[in-house]
């Protein structure tokens, strides 16, 4: 089906013209149209446009609304104040263009594709082989998660990229000590779950990391395995396959906890762009853009200085010839620009690393290899908090780890199904407890803006009133058994009818849904979403309390809020959909 356009579209572009019409020296006009209280619109622009143009705003107002075109779409247009316009719609226009969106039977409510999709590298979800994964982990994944499926959903092409930490020191510290003390790991793969597996190897990790901090005569054996390692020594390559190969089976167990799909062929970690480094380093040197400097090879910014005045480098290779991170990531640019035809880049990145992704990036710029055609942009996000409003912590003061989190967040939700259940059996409770869980720790991450940090309350999340997920859900849920109610009258959109004031707002609102998915891919923003979609809840509520549904006045009139309340409810589940979050028929 053909996409949708918006009442507000629409009513801008009658405005637009009206406007150059009555200004036709101006060219193009923008009325600057936005929702209001006074009326179901305002239009600002007049008041910029008269000041440029040396016109009194109020009579340019005057003569715009002269030129509008009411009628089917338009009811009422009023100057207000200095050359503000308040514009009514009609009834009719509201449930006819909801009608249009309804009979969309994609699913995708008449919400339009780009027309110039591009191809979009998102790199994020980055867990650590042989290391637990922790509540650190999680922003990016669910952050990441939400922007590809809104990306997806838009058109554009998007290429999962999961950055994973599988090279360097620490596996030359691992295999070293595990060869030392091959007793500590004396478990088959077959015989443990993924759980426990990655619970031995992170064991282990710490055991080797507390030797190799203590002892320097291992720390000297566990570097020369790294050199093993990097030349390709087969028993070397072959422990090592063995970790990470269980660090995945992990990975997978703990993505699919999250309700996330992690494909395998998407995994490339540092240990992919081995083949890279050396020819990225030369690239650099050569052109000039990096140099020799203490034996290191170097990248200095002008505007970027320590403390002391001094520049601080972006270290490409080190003096002994080994490669950090800043190799690894313009090789995986390179990579990402000229093999994977990338016309941008997003990395869901941890703030503190924002310096670093500048450096790289402005690294890429001087090469070359990030043109005017590729646009690289880190979406930083913050820190989860825990109540007292520090890094989130164990009482011992250890890093949550995610599963316990995801544990506990699913065991507090099942507890809220079940006092709530009606006629659901144990197995719905359980079913129903993960997908509120796993969708309350989701959305309060989603509803916060990436970049700032947010409190970790299980209470507050799991909560039926604010803005939480299982808000949403129980909306969603609540509508479902309205229609499973209706018995033989059916949603129908009618509209000859007159809507009350809660049915304008809620349909005016529905109305918006493309927009705001558009506004959310488009800035890399799940956020606005989210936002959307609690306002969406809010005013069904309203709605709900205020135009009986099953006993309204007229079979019309029932068929029409029925109506009202099945696009809701499709709003609602197309958009937890795009956030990564299950919508329950039954709570």
């Amino acid at each position: 089906m053909a996409s949708v356009t918006s009442l507000s579209d629409s009513v801008h572009q009658r405005l637009a013209a009206a406007l150059s019409a009555a200004l036709p020296q101006a060219g193009s006009a923008d009325p600057l149209l936005r929702r209001s209280d006074r009326a179901d619109f305002q239009a600002n622009g007049i008041l910029a446009l008269a000041k440029k143009e040396k016109a009194n705003p109020r009579e340019l107002a005057t003569q715009v609304v002269s030129g509008v075109e009411s009628g089917e779409l338009i009811k009422d247009v009023e100057v207000s104040g200095p050359g503000f316009l308040n514009i009514t719609l009609t009834d009719r226009a509201i449930t006819a263009n909801l009608a249009a969106r309804y009979a969309d039977d994609s699913g995708r409510l008449g919400v339009p594709h780009t027309e110039q999709p591009g191809t979009t590298v998102i790199d994020y979800a980055q867990p650590n082989v042989a290391k637990e994964m922790h509540v650190g982990h999680l922003r990016s994944a669910v952050i990441g998660d939400a922007v590809v499926k809104l990306l997806e959903f838009t058109g554009e092409n998007v290429v999962r990229r999961h950055h994973i930490g599988d090279w360097g020191t620490q596996f030359g510290m691992l295999i070293q000590y595990l060869e030392e003390h091959p007793h500590e790991l004396d478990h088959k793969a077959d015989e443990v779950s993924g759980e426990e597996a990655m619970s031995n190897l992170d064991r282990l990790y710490k055991a080797a990391r507390k030797l190799f901090d203590a002892d320097e005569e291992f720390k000297t054996r566990a570097r020369r395995r790294v050199v093993d390692l990097q030349a390709g020594d087969p028993r070397t390559l072959a422990m090592w396959q063995k970790f990470v190969d269980e660090s995945k089976i992990y990975f997978f167990s703990v993505f699919e906890k999250l309700d996330m799909e992690i494909r395998d062929a998407d995994i490339v970690g540092e240990s992919g762009y081995n083949d890279m480094l050396a020819e990225t380093c030369r690239l650099l040197e050569e052109s000039g853009v990096a140099v020799r400097s203490e034996g290191a090879l170097c990248v200095f910014f002008d505007d970027i200085k320590g403390p002391d005045g001094n520049p601080v480098p972006l270290i490409v290779q080190k003096s002994d010839g080994g490669y950090g991170y800043a190799a690894t990531d313009l090789s995986a640019i390179r990579d990402r620009v000229f093999n994977l035809k990338a016309d941008s880049i997003i990395y869901v990145v941890d703030v503190r690393q924002s310096l670093h992704f500048k450096m790289v990036f402005e690294t890429a710029r001087k090469a070359g290899w990030l043109g005017d055609d590729v646009k690289a942009h880190q979406l930083a996000f913050g820190t989860v908090l825990g109540k007292d409003g520090k890094p989130f912590k164990t009482r011992e003061g250890e890093t949550v780890r995610l599963v316990d989190l995801l544990d506990e967040a699913i065991d507090r939700a099942s507890a809220v199904v079940r006092e709530k259940a009606q006629d659901l059996s144990e197995e719905e409770i359980a079913e129903r407890g993960t997908q509120v869980g796993v969708g309350a720790v989701k959305y309060a991450d989603l509803s916060t803006s990436a970049n700032r940090d947010y409190k970790f309350d299980l209470d507050q999340m799991v909560s039926l009133n604010g803005d939480t997920s299982v808000y949403l859900q129980y909306a969603y849920a609540r509508i479902q058994s309205i229609l499973r109610k209706a018995g033989a009258s059916r949603p129908a959109a009618h509209p000859e009818l007159e809507l009350h004031e809660a049915e304008r707002a809620l349909g005016l609102h529905a109305d918006s849904f493309a927009a705001t998915v558009a506004e959310a891919a488009t800035e890399y923003a799940p956020h606005k979403l989210a936002a959307y979609l609690y306002q969406l809840a809010s005013l069904y509520t309203t709605f709900y309390d205020k135009c009986p549904v099953l006993k309204a006045e007229t079979q019309e009139q029932i068929e029409n809020r029925l109506f009202l309340c099945d696009v809701t409810a499709r709003t609602l589940h197309r958009g937890m959909d795009l956030l990564g979050i299950r919508t329950p028929e039954r709570l």
